[in-house]
Formats: C-alpha cells, sequence, structure tokens
C-alpha cells in the first residue's frame, strides 16, 4: 500500500502529519520546560530544559514556515473546515494557531538579536552579536514574548478541546484526518 505524501480532501498526508505532530512534541518540549521553571526555578532539571528554549524556538519556526509552505502547496486539496459558523471558527482558530506559533519565536528572536548578545543554536553559532543592546527591539520583545506564549498555550488547549469535542460529543471524522 502506497504511503500518502500529499494532502487530500478526506485526510492530511503524511508530510502534513509528521510537520503537525513533531511541531506537537517541541510545545510540549517547550511549555513543560517553562512549567518547571516557575515551579522548580533555578534548579538543574531548569538550567539543563531552558538551556534548550532557544534552539527548539527557533526549530518551531522553522517547522512552521515548513508547514505553512506545504498547508499553502496542499491548499486546493485539504480537507474543508467545513461551512457555517462551525467552519468559519475553525478557520478562525487555525489562523490564530499560526499566527501566534509565528510571533512568539520571532518576537524572542527580535529580542535576542536586539540585546547584542551571541546566540548558538544546538552548539553552533547563529546570532554573532552586536554587543550593543537595541532597546527598540528588545522592549516590546520582553513585554510581548511571554504573554504572547501563555495566549498561544491557550489557543492550543481550545484546539484540543475542540478535537475532544469532535470526537466524543459530535463523533464525526475530523480527528482522524490528522491521526493518520
Amino acid at each position: 500500500m502506497a504511503v500518502q505524501m500529499g494532502d487530500s480532501g478526506f485526510k492530511y498526508g503524511l508530510m502534513t502529519r509528521l510537520l503537525h505532530w513533531a511541531m506537537v512534541a517541541l510545545l510540549v518540549w517547550q511549555f513543560a520546560g517553562m512549567g518547571v521553571k516557575l515551579i522548580v526555578g533555578k534548579a538543574p532539571i531548569t538550567a539543563f530544559w531552558v538551556g534548550t528554549h532557544k534552539s527548539i524556538g527557533v526549530a518551531l519556526l522553522i517547522l512552521l514556515i515548513l508547514r505553512a509552505g506545504w498547508g499553502l502547496y496542499n491548499l486546493k486539496v485539504r480537507p474543508a473546515h467545513g461551512g457555517g459558523f462551525w467552519g468559519r471558527a475553525a478557520l478562525a482558530g487555525h489562523l490564530v494557531l499560526y499566527a501566534l506559533m509565528l510571533i512568539v519565536p520571532a518576537s524572542a528572536l527580535l529580542r535576542q538579536y536586539g540585546s547584542g548578545k551571541p546566540m548558538d543554536l544546538f552548539g553552533l553559532p547563529f546570532i554573532a552579536g552586536s554587543g550593543v543592546e537595541t532597546a527598540w527591539m528588545t522592549a516590546p520583545a520582553n513585554a510581548f514574548h511571554g504573554l504572547a506564549a501563555w495566549v498561544l498555550l491557550a489557543a492550543i488547549a481550545g484546539h484540543v478541546l475542540m478535537v475532544l469535542v469532535h470526537r466524543f460529543i459530535w463523533k464525526d471524522d475530523t480527528a482522524a484526518r490528522m491521526m493518520g
């Protein structure tokens, strides 16, 4: 049996599902790490987890760009959100998720670049650092990044809730489209 790489009107293809579930895993890692930081405070486990935060954040941004490009490439053959209020709500919810998944890491990169400090990703140099802080870059990002991340988490919780509604209340095949 051939593996369906691209999307169809009935389900998402392997590539869409791989990108989706890879992002799920990395987002769980990111939020779990911040949860540990809030609960435990400064500790070796926190240092390890938070030490991966920037690298994972950039990996998420790259996956998001790949996923958005793949989604646009498959736009005409993807499963439809449906019509009416719930279809428009699903489309709006997905657009909010994508916007937040772009804004959160982009604001962190803006803050990092504006800090003038170097940044490594997975141990490799990524931003050399100028040694000069640029306040117009760091101030908005400092104020916005964390708040936007928690709003993203709330949006993800709403997304998961709607998956459960589709599966257990409405008993339709919406969840199965992404499960494979």
